[in-house]
C-alpha cells in the first residue's frame, strides 16, 4: 500500500482564471497542459495499492479557487481511497466559517494552504485561528513551499522558514511542506529535523532528477529520512511516474564516485504508513 499525501481535484479550465492558464504555461515549455482530474486515470497509473490525500485550493490573487463541497463529493464518491483537505485562503472573508464548515460539515480531514499563490506567510497573526483550530481538532496541515510560475505569487510567503514559528507556537500540530519546499530545501531539511511534527513531502520533484537527488542527499546526511512523505502532485504528474524517478536516482550516478542514495531508505519512504504517522 502506497500513501500519496498530495493529489489535487479541480475542474479544469473552469476552476482556474485565464490569467493563471496563460502562465501555467511556462511549467510545459509553452504550451497549455490539460490539467483535467479523473480518478480512473489516476488508480490506472498507480501499479500498488494507494490510498490517497486530495484537496482543491483557494488563492484568489493566483486565480485559482475549488470550492471544498466538491472535494467532499469526489471523496463520498471513493471513499475507501480518497482522503478530503479543505482549503482556505485567509486573505478573503469569511475563511474561518468555510475552516469550521470544511471540517464539521462537510467531514474533511486535513486543511491544506497555498501561502504564496494568495499572499499570506503561515506565519501571520491573521492565521492564528487556523491554528488553534488545527490543534484542538488534530487536523494536519499541508502547505505549498517552494517555487512557481505565477508571477504575483510572492517567493517571500514560501519560505520554508517561516513554518519553524508556527512550530514553536503549535508543536501539536501535524505539519506537511508540500515539494521538499524547493528550491528552499535546505532551510526545509533544518525546519523538519528541527520539529517532531514537522514533515516534508516529495511530489512533483522526480523530474529534476538531479536537483532531486541533491535533494535527499541533504535528508540523507540530516539523517531525516523518517520525516519525508511520499507525494505525487497529481496530475502534474503520477503515482508510478513518482516511483520510477525515486528509484532510478542512483542509476544516474553510475561511473562517478558520487555517493548513493540509501535505497532501503527509498523504499521505506515508499511504504511509510503516512496515514498513522499523521493521525489520518
Amino acid at each position: 500500500m502506497v500513501i500519496d499525501v498530495h493529489s489535487h481535484f479541480w475542474e479544469y479550465p473552469t476552476d482556474f482564471t485565464a490569467d493563471f492558464r496563460e502562465q501555467a504555461k511556462r511549467a510545459k515549455g509553452g504550451t497549455e497542459f490539460d490539467l483535467t482530474v479523473r480518478y480512473e486515470d489516476y488508480v490506472a497509473a498507480c501499479r500498488l495499492p494507494v490510498r490517497t490525500v486530495v484537496f482543491g485550493g483557494k488563492a484568489r490573487r493566483s486565480g485559482v479557487w475549488v470550492d471544498d463541497a466538491r472535494i467532499a463529493q469526489y471523496v463520498s464518491a471513493h471513499p475507501d481511497t480518497l482522503i478530503g483537505f479543505l482549503s482556505v485562503d485567509p486573505t478573503q472573508p469569511g475563511w474561518e466559517r468555510e475552516l469550521r464548515d470544511g471540517h464539521e460539515v462537510l467531514g474533511l480531514r486535513g486543511i491544506k494552504l497555498l501561502p504564496m499563490y494568495a499572499g499570506f506567510r503561515p506565519d501571520d497573526e491573521i492565521l492564528e485561528p487556523l491554528w488553534k483550530y488545527a490543534a484542538r481538532h488534530a487536523l494536519p496541515v499541508l502547505l505549498h513551499t517552494g517555487t512557481t510560475f505565477v508571477s504575483q505569487a510572492p517567493l517571500e510567503c514560501t519560505l520554508p522558514r517561516h513554518l519553524d514559528a508556527v512550530a514553536i507556537r503549535h508543536p501539536d500540530v501535524k505539519i506537511i511542506m508540500a515539494h521538499l519546499g524547493h528550491p528552499y530545501e535546505g532551510e526545509c531539511v533544518v525546519t523538519i529535523r528541527k520539529h517532531s511534527n514537522v514533515f516534508a513531502d516529495i511530489s512533483a520533484l522526480h523530474y529534476r532528477p538531479f536537483q532531486f537527488y541533491h535533494s535527499l542527499m541533504l535528508v540523507q546526511e540530516y539523517g531525516v529520512w523518517d520525516k519525508v512523505l511520499f507525494g505525487t502532485d497529481y496530475p502534474f504528474t503520477t503515482v508510478n511516474a513518482t516511483l520510477d524517478g525515486l528509484r532510478s536516482l542512483n542509476t544516474m550516478l553510475e561511473g562517478t564516485a558520487l555517493p548513493r542514495l540509501n535505497e532501503a531508505k527509498i523504499e521505506a519512504l515508499i511504504a511509510r504508513d503516512t496515514g498513522a504517522l499523521l493521525g489520518l
